[in-house]
């Protein structure tokens, strides 16, 4: 009687230990199944140019950005480190139509790459990152600021177009459109600074 009962007992304990062992497997695999992924359709890329001596803003956005090379991550920073992606010219959009043939046909049109922006990102601290950004057939780093808020990532930059040696692409903007970037001083002003503001939300895969 006295085996039988220390053999329920063993039972009893073994059993236990084994439900506890497949309850904590069974909860690592779910956290592992949670993996974050960018994507493409959730992403904006915004724009802010400036014209004349008063700097005043020309804003717009290009409407369509591929994803060359992403992987599904088990955090957000993760998800957006090593991102590499594609911006077709073609989708840029200011809502005005002849605005935008000239800064495809003219500023765009006056460099080496006319039809892609390539990048790669890096993120490097909790806010702080860069972009390998190529335009004009030159990869330069543009710095970057990020926030992440639950599921949502903006980005922001700064960029100076004289760094991918643009020069002749702003020069001929400028031309082109000097009746619009004329200012009450008579000055015809392109500036080479170009505000970027990205917002993305982060799937869940």
């Amino acid at each position: 009687m006295k085996n039988y009962y220390l053999l329920s007992v063993t039972l009893l304990f073994v059993l236990t230990i084994s439900s506890c062992k497949d309850g904590k497997k069974e909860e690592k695999q779910v956290k592992e199944t949670t993996m974050y992924v960018v994507n493409e359709k959730t992403t904006s890329i915004k724009w802010t140019a400036y014209k004349t001596s008063e700097k005043l803003p020309v804003k717009g956005e290009f409407r369509v950005v591929e994803f060359t090379k992403s992987a599904p991550a088990s955090n957000i920073k993760d998800a957006l480190n090593n991102l590499e992606f594609s911006i077709p010219v073609s989708s840029l959009f200011t809502n005005n139509e002849g605005r935008d043939i000239k800064l495809k046909n003219s500023f765009f049109g006056a460099m080496i790459e006319t039809s892609v922006i390539k990048g790669k990102i890096s993120m490097e601290t909790e806010t702080s990152g860069k972009v390998h950004l190529t335009l004009n057939g030159i990869t330069h780093e543009l710095p970057i600021t990020y926030v992440l808020d639950g599921q949502m990532a903006t980005m922001e930059a700064t960029m100076d177009l004289d760094n991918w040696q643009a020069q002749a692409a702003v020069a001929a903007l400028n031309a082109v459109c000097k009746g619009e970037h004329t200012g009450p001083d008579g000055i015809t002003k392109t500036w080479s600074e170009v505000k970027i503001n990205i917002a993305t939300y982060i799937a869940v895969k």
